[in-house]
């Protein structure tokens, strides 16, 4: 459906039940057009016009919940960006537009003080969007040659998140705000997803909500998603065509698709495409990466065998049943051996890829009976704890107790 028209009649359906068309993109829970004083309010505090596309977004919601992809080249990273939020005024918690405005000001006023100088009091960058206190999108209101921009402003998290941001981070969504809102897609098919989680969840359950409980017509929301499904990337075609190499952001969601189907098959038909698996495909990990923290192991041995690069610490994201020749594929092209990989595999029922590993770091002088034993009885500390705290409901788990109790076993087991 690449031509999806709304009768008169239709948009104001769908705007009764809080759905409103910006941009071609689909906002929902959509509140009621923001007053013309509040946006005089708002103006009055920015440091030059409010740019026009979004008075005109403000005039037909003053807010509401989007559900796109969106990644932005950030720090070196490829880096997620949750715009799933449009800030309104009275919203409670996170969505609070003037909430968001006055902790700008703050920001600002602070800023000053630390550089010595006078501020005045005018904000250069208007908070409208994003998702809770983590990112944040902003239309630029200062005069000049960026006046308009839409950017997105990303909070770092600590060490521990393997390949996440590790410090604040700022990148320039679009020129303007339709070209932002463009720039919104789907990574996959919400109607034929490839795991439990994926971008499009929240709107069809959102619309399914609207039918059974509110009288949503069914033709209608399936003309709306079929709407919706128009941002889907088109990697297909330019793979066919043989153009997808000049698409990095497109070949990204194909391999991206790769991953998550973990299909060999199609990681190879890209590779022959000459599409390149350097760089960063999700965070600061490599596609290698990717694979394996997602237990994609015939996707790895694909990547692994077509050429992709291989870090140093690749060996860090294992959580499944890992092959000991995709083990040792990857020890051969980088891998550290480290004892917490041994202890890793041994946990996840891969005993043969543990040996592996163990015979590797033995073979770089490190003493492994010692250094095993120390970091296996701290696991295995960590997963008896998890299991009770799961079994007795004060705490979750993606394994289950089941599975936590499958690890334990086998850690217990587990000889070197």
């Amino acid at each position: 459906m690449k031509d999806v028209q709304f009768s008169p009649e239709e948009l104001a359906t769908l705007r009764e039940h809080g759905v409103v068309l910006f941009a071609d993109r689909v906002i929902f829970d959509a509140q009621p057009p923001m007053p013309a004083p509040q946006i005089a309010a708002i103006q009055a505090l920015c440091a030059g016009p409010i740019p026009e596309p979004l008075i005109e977004l403000w005039k037909q919601t003053a807010g509401g919940r989007l559900d796109y992809d969106l990644s932005l080249p950030m720090n070196g990273n490829i880096e997620s960006i949750s715009w799933s939020e449009l800030f309104w005024n009275g919203s409670d918690g996170y969505r609070d537009l003037q909430g968001w405005i006055a902790h700008e000001q703050e920001l600002a006023e602070e800023a000053a003080e630390e550089d010595g100088r006078d501020w005045s009091g005018k904000l250069t960058h208007l908070p409208f969007g994003g998702f809770e206190y983590l990112d944040r999108v902003y239309a630029v209101v200062e005069p000049g040659p960026e006046h308009g921009h839409i950017t997105a402003w990303k909070h770092g998290l600590p060490p521990a998140w393997t390949h996440a941001l590790h410090e604040d981070g700022v990148s320039t969504i679009a020129p303007d705000l339709y070209s932002a809102f463009g720039a919104l897609h789907l990574d996959e098919d919400p109607l034929a997803p490839t795991g439990d989680y994926f971008s499009g969840q929240a709107l069809l359950q959102y619309l399914d909500d609207r039918h059974q409980d509110h009288g949503l017509d069914l033709d209608l929301m399936d003309k709306l998603v079929g709407f919706y499904c128009r941002a889907v990337i088109d990697w297909r075609t330019p793979l066919a065509n043989g153009t997808l190499r000049r698409l990095p952001a497109t070949a990204r969601a194909a391999l991206h698709h790769a991953i998550a189907s973990d299909d060999a098959d199609l990681v190879a038909e890209l590779a022959a495409a000459g599409v390149s698996f350097d760089g960063p495909q999700q965070g600061s990990a490599l596609a290698t990466d990717v694979a394996i923290g997602n237990n994609a192991f015939a996707a790895a041995m694909a990547l692994v065998r077509a050429g992709a690069p291989v870090a140093r610490d690749a060996l860090r994201n294992i959580d499944g049943q890992i092959s000991p020749e995709l083990t040792n594929a990857l020890l051969v092209n980088g891998a550290e051996p480290n004892v917490a990989a041994i202890v890793k595999c041994a946990a996840c029922g891969a005993p043969a890829s543990a040996h592996l590993i163990a015979d590797a770091c033995a073979q770089a002088g490190i003493d492994v009976p010692p250094a095993f034993a120390a970091e296996r009885d701290a696991l295995l500390a960590e997963l008896e704890s998890t299991l009770l705290e799961v079994r007795d409901g004060s705490h979750g788990h993606y394994l289950g107790p089941e599975g936590l109790a499958e690890r334990i076993g086998h850690l217990q087991t587990f000889r070197l």
